[in-house]
């Protein structure tokens, strides 16, 4: 079929003032609300490694393919780019469709309205308009004697498709590489990776997590520290208790309670003392005194509690394990934390057990580093969050008067909460990241994930504040998240973005790989 060269004519131009519509818009929108396109961007699954490029990269790019549609002698060189930047974008949408584990927001201005599906049918169809216009564009030029022949032209439009693609392909396979093994502080936000499941008004502030199981989660109460309170899954029936200890006549100042294995425990390290019992009875007997004194203690099994603990060499914080029973015993080990320059504050943090691991975790607050251990406290392991701090930023100051050491400013946290399900840890980070909105942070609080048994980040997900007020604390356990917000309590079903990846069996060899 045989074109008249001024209907060719009207059609490329069209076209090319389509596309000159399509890139103009698209790169002015991006520019108007730039802040933005560049969470956008951060977020993609594609270009979260390569976002402070691409920000400044995409807008140029359209720009510059308008000024080469405009200008008549570099109008092929245009249509050739536009074709090859619409390909791009097919490619794009069709991997995050096909491929990724979230799909992140859309383009912005009109296009916003369009889902992924329709955005790509859209693309495809300005890829097929720019093919179109190349083949009537190369006509055009064959009257004049410089044209590329057929052959070449489809050869070229086939190169651009391969290379265009390939291209988008090698990006997502480095991005995904950056993101989940060598981050710098870039978190993934998937839609919906919890959902609500329960929620209860606790009537007060002052409960924490005592601990749970697959039936039933504990909570004990500093305001009455021998009290512990009983709810199920669904945080619909509860029962109190108070616990009645065979010894009620120790000078108790930091009493905790700690459920573990079918039993409880009962600790105060400033007595030091050690209580233990069966659940359901609530009745404990004295099983350790006059050791070692302690901070933090958590139950790691029926018979042994991990401690943090004070070397009596030279005051620097160590962990330890305190056996009771017939096999009871401490051991200490002085070379899992890691001393800075204080030994003391600089190696703060969160004591955690994972029952699926048996393994020991210990989060440095002040830093993003964590140490694994086995129950006889050897070191197994250890590694990094995302966040970038690696030397902890605090200031000390000598109390001559009373002969102390404290803080002579606020501390810069790091880590504020975690929990950890077999070989998945959860932590609360206090640090925003790149490309995230401070409106997020302000109204939330912000968990990241990572696995364990791979050393990897896996992805990101907030939880929203109550009456203004921020989550406290939190503990995971199989599919739900329990987070203590204010007086409620708020259970959430976790979807299998994350339980997917819990571990069936013990991790030794992973992490010692």
């Amino acid at each position: 079929m045989t074109i008249k060269p001024q209907t060719r004519s009207i059609i490329i131009e069209i076209i090319c003032m389509l596309f000159v519509l399509l890139f103009v818009y698209a790169a002015a929108s991006k520019l108007m609300d730039f802040q933005q396109f560049r969470i956008e961007l951060g977020q993609s699954p594609l270009l979260t490694a390569f976002a402070d490029w691409f920000v400044v990269l995409v807008p140029l790019a359209e720009f510059i393919i308008c000024l080469l549609l405009i200008i008549p002698k570099f109008r092929l060189i245009g249509l050739f780019s536009a074709y090859g930047i619409m390909v791009m974008f097919t490619v794009y949408i069709f991997i995050i469709l096909q491929y990724t584990s979230f799909v992140p927001c859309s383009c912005g201005g009109v296009l916003e309205k369009l889902g992924w599906k329709e955005h790509m049918v859209f693309n495809l169809a300005f890829a097929g308009l720019g093919m179109l216009a190349i083949i009537l564009c190369r006509q055009s030029d064959k009257l004049e004697g410089n044209a590329l022949s057929l052959k070449a032209t489809f050869k070229l439009i086939l190169s651009i498709t391969a290379g265009g693609s390939a291209i988008v392909a090698i990006l997502f396979v480095f991005s995904e590489n950056i993101v989940h093994y060598h981050n710098k502080l870039t978190r993934r936000f998937p839609h919906s990776p919890l959902s609500d499941a329960a929620s209860a008004d606790l009537k007060l502030n002052s409960f924490y997590f005592a601990g749970a199981d697959d039936s039933n989660l504990y909570l004990g109460n500093i305001t009455a520290p021998l009290v512990v309170t009983t709810l199920n899954r669904d945080l619909i029936k509860s029962q109190t208790k108070m616990i009645d200890l065979d010894r009620k006549d120790l000078p108790f100042r930091g009493v905790k309670i700690s459920v573990r294995d079918g039993f409880f425990f009962v600790t105060d390290g400033t007595v030091p003392c050690i209580f233990r019992g069966k659940i359901g009875s609530w009745k404990a007997e004295l099983v350790y005194r006059n050791g070692e004194y302690f901070g933090t203690a958590l139950a790691i099994d029926s018979t042994a509690v991990a401690v943090e603990t004070y070397s009596k060499v030279n005051g620097n914080r160590i962990l330890g394990i305190i056996k009771v029973g017939k096999k009871s015993g401490t051991i200490l080990n002085p070379e899992i934390l890691k001393k800075q320059f204080d030994g003391v504050f600089d190696t703060e943090g969160h004591l955690l057990y994972s029952e699926g691991m048996e393994k020991l975790i210990y989060l440095y607050s002040y830093r993003n580093q964590f140490s694994i251990a086995d129950k006889g406290l050897r070191i197994v392991s250890g590694g990094t969050t995302i966040d970038t701090i690696t030397h902890a930023k605090l200031t000390i100051a000598k109390d001559e008067k009373h002969k102390q050491r404290r803080f002579s400013s606020p501390p810069f946290f790091v880590n504020k909460s975690s929990s950890v399900y077999k070989n998945i840890l959860f932590v609360n980070s206090a640090v925003p990241g790149r490309y995230e909105d401070d409106r997020m942070w302000k109204r939330s609080s912000v968990i990241d994930v990572y696995d364990l048994a791979s050393k990897s980040y896996l992805l990101s997900f907030t939880i929203l504040n109550i009456e203004g007020r921020k989550m406290k604390s939190f503990l995971v356990y199989n599919d739900r998240l329990y987070a203590l917000i204010g007086n409620q309590i708020i259970s959430f079903r976790i979807d299998s973005q994350i339980t997917s990846r819990y571990m069936k069996k013990n991790t030794d060899n992973l992490l010692a790989k």
